[in-house]
This record gives structure tokens, C-alpha cells and sequence, in this order.
């Protein structure tokens, strides 16, 4: 049997040497979430499959072709998650959250699964920061989800992001403009794609959105929802633009966008970049109403948005944005002999316990080798230590950079002295 070792298409690995870039991106999010007093939800990645043919809506591309969709040994249909929404309006309602005061301001990062194609910025295993607000139908609200996804970019220096909003109203204009939809593009039903012509019927709203080219042309022409809108939702969103005005947020708006979930309602909206081609949505949200009361709930006005980590890190390496390396090792210990490694062990273990990295080898290297080792890896400083430095209790520890040593003495002060030096180097060194 030969051995696997290819990655299954569409899945990519983050390696460790990688890894920093993620954690850093997920740290800013975090924080941010928690300066707007969002909480961290997690759930299941997998769910029942009518959670989200109700939640994301049975005519949608994401859960007629897109689903990664299988029964269980116990006859049940389960689906790994498209997208983050579904799954958490699920977790609302089964722990009635709603009983701990409202609004619910929850934020997740998670991984979502879609059998698309694969392509640059696009995977079929795929992660998102995702925001979730239940409770609250104040434009405020709207405006200050989008302010944290605004803050987040700031935070991370992307620049050339545009905003762009729109307002799809409500199930009460809806099908006014619905109807106004379908007498536009039944003049084109023979231009039009084969799945548009589906959803000529099911849902018009998504020809607007269609990326077929000879459709995408006569969608230009289609009406716009902005004239259909009820009193109420024109309100809402005049609202929305002047709570943005006041942030210092600077929009679009593009009766275009429409997104790609039926869960949406009233405001929608998504930042976009132009680094990354045609995939340059790297944020998109909106107010979705009904969503849980879709899911046998009561009435719960929500909102959120997700955010693709993948896109993300793919603009800002476009734009030559440098994410911070983490430290590297501040000490590595060379031990000649048992009773040498027993010492570099305890004293390694000590530093350790101030919060500073070390290490010492454990594949039973030579001198030679332990230190091109410790070069390879970045180690601010070494130290040998073999019979004549356990016989003094004393060894020199170099500094790496400059190949300056300074003896130390290998006892019950040693890790508070090491960060003294280590300290003193920063310092002089100008490193912050």
C-alpha cells in the first residue's frame, strides 16, 4: 500500500513555520470583538442538513450544489457546515440565550466546507471570523457590526477596502420587486443561463448576482431594489448611511449587492479589495430578520457578517503588509555529556518559567551540530555547558548577534539573571 501524501484537493496545510501569520490575524480579531463586547460561540462542524437548507434557503447554489452533505450510521442526514450563521442561530435557540438579556453579541472563528472549484482565494475548506448579533432591529446595530469589521482592517494597515451597502428589503416590499424582476428578465429567457432560468421562478433576486458574463449584462438593466423599498426599510436604511457618516466610514452604495444566502434582509453589505482579482470580497454581512424564526424560534432581529481569513492574509500579502515574526529562542543550551543535559534540562525548564523561550537538544546532537541547530532557529543567545562548567557551576552565555559572553553563574538565580542580559541586549540593541 503505498503511502498518502498528497493533501486532498482544495485543502491547504498551515505549516509551522506559517502558523504566526494566522495567529496574529485571529488575535486582532479577537480583541477587537471583545472592545464591542462580542464573546466567543463555537459549534459543531457538522449539523443536521435541514438546518441549513432552512437557514440558508433550499434554492441557494451553497445547498443545491455546494454542501458537503452525508448519512450517518444511524440513518441521519448531516451536513459539515457551509458558513457559520445557521449553526450559531441554532446554538441561540436550543440554550435560549435570549434569556441572558439581549442583544447577543457572539463572535466566532471556525472552518466551513463547500465542494467548489478550487481557486485562488476560494477553498473548499476555507476558515472565517464571523460576527452574530440577535436581538436588536436599531440601524445603530448595523453600523456598529460594520464598524468592527472597519476597525479590524485598520488594525491590520489594508488598505484600498471599499465599502459598499445596499438595503434588500423586507418580506414586505420584497415581493413587489420580485415580481418587478421577473417581467424584466422574462424578456431574456433565452439569454439567460440555465440556472438563472431557475431562478427566474424560485428566487428572482439572484439573477441579480449571477456571474455568467451574457447574464451579468442583462442584469445591468434590471430594476433596483432601492425604488421598491417600503417605508420602514428606507427609513432603516437612510439610518444606517448617516450612523456610517458619523463613524468616519466611507461607503458605497451598489443595489447590486444582493448576497448569496436567503437568510438576508434589509441592509447587506460587503468590503471589497481589488488586490486579489476577481475573488476581492474579503468581508460580507448584512441583517438577516427572519432567520430565526425560519428555525421554529420567535421573532429575533439579527445580524452579522463573515470574514475570509484566507483572503485576508492573500491581501495583505499583496500589498506587502508585514506581519510581526514571533520572538525566536531567547536561550539555547548545548549539553556535553549526561550529567551536562540533566543541568541544561533544569536550566532551560527555569527560564521557561519566566516567559521566555529556550531549549536544548533532545535528538542527541554534537557540539558541532547543536549549534548550527541553534543559528537555524534564531536563538538570541547559547550556552555550553559541559564537565568544567558543572564542576565551577559557572558557563558564558553568548550573545548570538554580536559574539559578546558574560559568565553566569548555574544556580537558583539563573533565569532571573539571563533575563537581565537578555534585557540589557534588547535594550542597547534598540528592539522594544
Amino acid at each position: 500500500m503505498g503511502v498518502i501524501t498528497k493533501k486532498i484537493k482544495g485543502t491547504e496545510d498551515v505549516l509551522p513555520k506559517q502558523s504566526y501569520r494566522w495567529q496574529f490575524i485571529e488575535n486582532i480579531m479577537r480583541e477587537e470583538a471583545a472592545n464591542f463586547g462580542f464573546k466567543e460561540m463555537r459549534t459543531p462542524v457538522f449539523e443536521h442538513t435541514e438546518l441549513f437548507a432552512r437557514g440558508v434557503g433550499a434554492t441557494t447554489d451553497v445547498v443545491q450544489k455546494e454542501m458537503y452533505t452525508f448519512d450517518t450510521k444511524g440513518g441521519e442526514s448531516v451536513t459539515l457546515r457551509p458558513e457559520g450563521t445557521a449553526g450559531a442561530a441554532r446554538a441561540v435557540l436550543e440554550h435560549a440565550l435570549t434569556n441572558e438579556g439581549l442583544p447577543i453579541k457572539a463572535y466566532y472563528l471556525t472552518s466551513c466546507y463547500r465542494y467548489e472549484k478550487p481557486q485562488a482565494g476560494r477553498l473548499r475548506e476555507f476558515h472565517q471570523f464571523g460576527i452574530e448579533e440577535y436581538g436588536t432591529s436599531s440601524p445603530l446595530a448595523d453600523a456598529e457590526v460594520i464598524s468592527l469589521a472597519d476597525s479590524i482592517f485598520k488594525r491590520l494597515q489594508i488598505k484600498n477596502l471599499h465599502l459598499e451597502i445596499n438595503s434588500i428589503g423586507c418580506p414586505e416590499c420584497r415581493p413587489k420587486y420580485n415580481r418587478a424582476l421577473k417581467e424584466y428578465f422574462s424578456q431574456f429567457k433565452d439569454k439567460l443561463c440555465g440556472n438563472c432560468l431557475n431562478r427566474l421562478e424560485k428566487n428572482p433576486m439572484r439573477l441579480i448576482d449571477c456571474k455568467v458574463p451574457s447574464c451579468s449584462e442583462i442584469a445591468k438593466n434590471a430594476p433596483s431594489i432601492l425604488d421598491y423599498l417600503c417605508e420602514e426599510c428606507d427609513s432603516h436604511f437612510e439610518q444606517v448611511k448617516t450612523y456610517l457618516t458619523t463613524a468616519g466610514i466611507d461607503y458605497k452604495v451598489n443595489p447590486t449587492i444582493v448576497r448569496g444566502l436567503d437568510y438576508y434582509t434589509k441592509t447587506v453589505f460587503e468590503f471589497v479589495s481589488d488586490a486579489i482579482g476577481s475573488q476581492g470580497t474579503v468581508c460580507g454581512g448584512g441583517r438577516y430578520d427572519g432567520l430565526v424564526e425560519e428555525l421554529g424560534g420567535q421573532h429575533l432581529p439579527s445580524l452579522g457578517y463573515a470574514m475570509g481569513l484566507e483572503r485576508l492574509l492573500m491581501v495583505m500579502e499583496n500589498q506587502g503588509i508585514e506581519i510581526p515574526r514571533p520572538e525566536p529562542c531567547a536561550l539555547y543550551i548545548a549539553g556535553l555529556g549526561d550529567n551536562a543535559q540533566v543541568k541544561a534540562f533544569e536550566l532551560i525548564g527555569a527560564v521557561r518559567s519566566c516567559g521566555l523561550s529556550a531549549e536544548t537538544d533532545v535528538v542527541g546532537r554534537g557540539l558541532r551540530a547543536q549549534m548550527k541547530y541553534a543559528d537555524k532557529i534564531g536563538a538570541r543567545f547559547s550556552m555550553v555547558i559541559g564537565d568544567n562548567e558543572l564542576d565551577e557551576n559557572k558557563a558564558k552565555v553568548k550573545n548570538m548577534t554580536t559574539g559578546e559572553q558574560t559568565e553566569i553563574e548555574l544556580d537558583s538565580s539563573f533565569a532571573e539573571k539571563f533575563s537581565d542580559i537578555q534585557l540589557a541586549a534588547k535594550f542597547s540593541e534598540g528592539v522594544e
